[in-house]
């Protein structure tokens, strides 16, 4: 069956619609810190991309040329580059919900315990699957962030990483099913050699993780933007 070249396009804007929309919202008034938002978005994007070029060129992954528009920036579809900034604001903007709808949600000791083991888990991880170039460098570079916020959390005590552990537990509903069409049609192919093979449905499990550095950053980028000001 012929693909749409428009798929991934519209898959992000559907993904974009609801947060784009809700955040006018008086509770959240998100519109009113976009000036933060904008600019934390940009050093997580940068290093993205240029992960993305970087597989993209070595066959870690491809794209379907059925379901992209054909411009590309940099060897990627003009849609990989948007995802870049489309998925970070909807899921900074869930984030934000949560610390307005429940400001008594304080980062916690259990929570950092939680982050804490979670790093000590990848980093064994990334060394056995170092054969698995996509489970490597994910595993590796998720714990190397999480100790880097450890070791500078002084720079970063805005971030709520209680709020941020709920905020992505619920936004894994969304990624699921965004990310099940992204890899169900496909439009975002994987080597195999490159991932351990675990999935979810169609999502390689390693795009848990993928999804929670990007998401990560951005988010910890935005505390510190705003707390500066």
């Amino acid at each position: 069956m012929q693909g749409h070249p428009y798929t991934y396009f519209i898959i992000l804007i559907l993904s974009l619609a609801g947060p784009l929309l809700l955040s006018f919202d008086k509770k959240v008034a998100f519109y009113k810190k976009w000036k933060y938002v904008f600019p934390a978005m940009l050093p997580p994007a940068l290093f993205y991309i240029l992960w993305d070029i970087w597989f993209t060129s070595i066959g870690v992954w491809g794209f379907n040329q059925q379901y992209i528009c054909g411009l590309q920036v940099g060897g990627l579809p003009v849609e990989e580059i948007l995802f870049f900034f489309v998925v970070p604001y909807c899921c900074t903007f869930i984030y934000e919900c949560i610390r307005c709808y429940f400001p008594f949600i304080k980062s916690s000791k259990p929570s950092a315990i939680i982050f804490f083991i979670l790093a000590a888990l990848l980093l064994p991880a990334a060394i056995f699957f170092h054969h698995h170039t996509y489970t490597f460098y994910t595993f590796l570079f998720t714990a190397v962030f999480i100790l880097i916020y450890f070791v500078f959390n002084k720079y970063f005590r805005s971030f709520n990483c209680t709020a941020f552990l709920i905020a992505y537990a619920i936004i894994l509903v969304p990624f699921l099913v965004v990310n099940g069409f992204l890899t169900s049609l496909p439009v975002v192919m994987y080597s195999h050699a490159a991932i351990i093979g675990i999935k979810i449905f169609t999502i390689p499990f390693e795009d848990v993780f993928y999804g929670l550095l990007l998401i990560m950053m951005n988010i910890v980028l935005f505390e510190k933007l705003r707390n500066a000001s």
